[in-house]
């Protein structure tokens, strides 16, 4: 799978770039920038880019609402990630903030509830820290990073007994 730096990629053909990038947008969900760095590294300019993703979009092969959608039904469902850390990922990925909104509508509130709840006792089983102010405030840390929101920790890590009081 290494790259020989010194071979050039190979160019193709506004018609053979076409049939190479439908099977990438077929084969999993993909944002326009994705496909245009694909484009432009198969040798192809922008115009010629441009009109090849207009076409995936007509074609319906191309839908950033649709990606958005699927990205975070399966980063909140899969991975457990929070809303915070799903839309600063979408973000970077070039999403525009409709698509965006459109995507999060996919997280429904119990589960993702529930979700953090099953994310923070995992962490508190492998939590080796033993004063419980300090273990509060690493899992709480290791919940923010995910991208769970601090009031939602909160709550969370109160409900399952972790008070910064246990210490005193």
């Amino acid at each position: 799978m290494f790259k020989n730096p010194d071979k050039a990629p190979k160019q193709y053909t506004p018609g053979e770039a076409l049939q190479k990038i439908a099977a990438f947008c077929a084969y999993q969900e993909r944002t326009q920038k994705e496909v245009e760095q694909k484009l432009r590294s198969y040798g192809l300019d922008e115009d010629e880019a441009g009109e090849i993703i207009i076409r995936l979009g007509r074609e319906k092969l191309l839908d950033e609402e649709r990606f958005a959608q699927a990205f975070v039904r399966g980063h909140y469902r899969q991975k457990k990630w929070g809303r915070r850390r799903i839309m600063q990922e979408l973000k970077q990925k070039g999403i525009s903030e409709y698509c965006i909104k459109s995507g999060m509508k996919e997280i429904d509130g119990e589960e993702y509830y529930q979700n953090l709840v099953e994310v923070l006792e995992k962490k508190d089983r492998q939590e080796k820290e033993k004063n419980p102010r300090v273990r509060r405030m690493k899992i709480s840390q290791y919940l923010t990073g995910k991208g769970y929101e601090q009031d939602l920790i909160k709550i969370a890590l109160d409900d399952l007994g972790k008070t910064p009081e246990d210490d005193e």
